[in-house]
């Protein structure tokens, strides 16, 4: 599975972007996908998850009830929609996918993903 993501950029706090990740090379209704960020000089951490299907989805706390994650499987791409961005958002943004298994599992762990993207910025003034 190749992944690329975009639809970062620069922001203003309270404002809003929407990511997108692209998936290519195998089916992609059978994965669940996340979506993880790393700020400058802190390790990648998990912010959302979403399992095959769609039905199933877990947030990191710090963002619940600010960003939702979505997938249209019929084009192979999934979303996260940030609203009410702050500061400490800032970072990149990668996008995840698990090995396809199918199941109702949301991964919220980095070892639990087998295949990631290169990343896009996102960055929020104040």
């Amino acid at each position: 599975v190749q992944l690329v993501e975009s639809g970062g950029g620069l922001v203003q706090a309270g404002g809003s972007l929407r990511l997108s990740c692209a998936a290519s090379g195998r089916t992609f209704s059978t994965n669940a996908m996340g979506w993880f960020r790393q700020a400058p000089g802190k390790e990648r951490e998990f912010v959302a998850a979403i399992n095959w299907s769609g039905g199933s989805t877990y947030y990191a706390d710090s963002v619940k009830g600010r960003f939702t994650i979505s997938r249209d499987n019929a084009k192979n791409t999934v979303y996260l929609q940030m609203n009410s961005l702050k500061p400490e958002d800032t970072a990149v943004y990668y996008c995840a996918a698990d090995g396809g298994w199918g199941t109702s599992r949301v991964p919220r762990l980095k070892h639990e993903y087998d295949y990631w993207g290169q990343g896009t910025q996102v960055t929020v003034s104040s």
